[in-house]
């Protein structure tokens, strides 16, 4: 079974997240709540490092449930950042909470987080084409756009790189390689979703 280049080499979570996760189509808000953080936790370091601690983020921030988030205190902080199952980074953690707080906001304006993000490509996801991952961009013109957008709403932890990942976290961007397995898969599974 061929996959991308990415995986090779590492823990069979990492390889079950690329093939059960990675470039899946997300339309639920808390699911982009929890890549939204995930991905700003990253910042720096590598997303296996991340991935490890997949489940001890879920316990600190209420199994990513924006509204419980956003309420967050200054205890609450200084607990999370004694807490071992994340990273225990003050302004990652202070911008989790910040962020939650404009998700509701955007939920607000817009319906939904979801409504809000795929605007920025169109409705649809991008269906990239590369050969290898070396032809993978880190940034897009659509990154750019939402990054600028979210930052202009006071988001931290979001430069054009993070969402970048964020956005093929999320489906919005298809960049698995065209020899991956899952290529073709998220084509069809992004059918599957648009006509359900």
């Amino acid at each position: 079974m061929i996959r991308c280049e990415w995986t090779s080499g590492y823990s069979e979570q990492y390889i079950r997240y690329h093939d059960e996760e990675w470039g899946l189509p997300v339309h639920d808000d808390r699911k982009h709540f929890e890549f939204l953080i995930l991905e700003g936790a990253q910042a720096g370091l590598s997303w296996a490092t991340i991935l490890k601690r997949r489940e001890g983020y879920r316990k600190a921030f209420s199994n990513f449930d924006p509204e419980i988030v956003a309420q967050y205190d200054e205890k609450k902080i200084s607990e999370l950042l004694d807490f071992e199952g994340i990273i225990r980074n003050k302004l990652k953690v202070r911008s989790a909470v910040t962020n939650a707080q404009i998700f509701l906001e955007l939920q607000k304006e817009f319906g939904s987080f979801d409504r809000y993000v795929w605007r920025f490509v169109g409705g649809q996801p991008i269906n990239n084409k590369w050969k290898k991952m070396s032809e993978v961009p880190a940034t897009s013109i659509e990154s750019d756009a939402l990054s600028k957008d979210l930052k202009k709403r006071g988001f931290k932890f979001i430069g054009s790189t993070i969402v970048y990942a964020y956005m093929q976290a999320c489906g919005l961007v298809n960049d698995h390689t065209e020899g991956c397995f899952r290529f073709s898969e998220i084509i069809d599974l992004q059918h599957m979703i648009a006509n359900s």
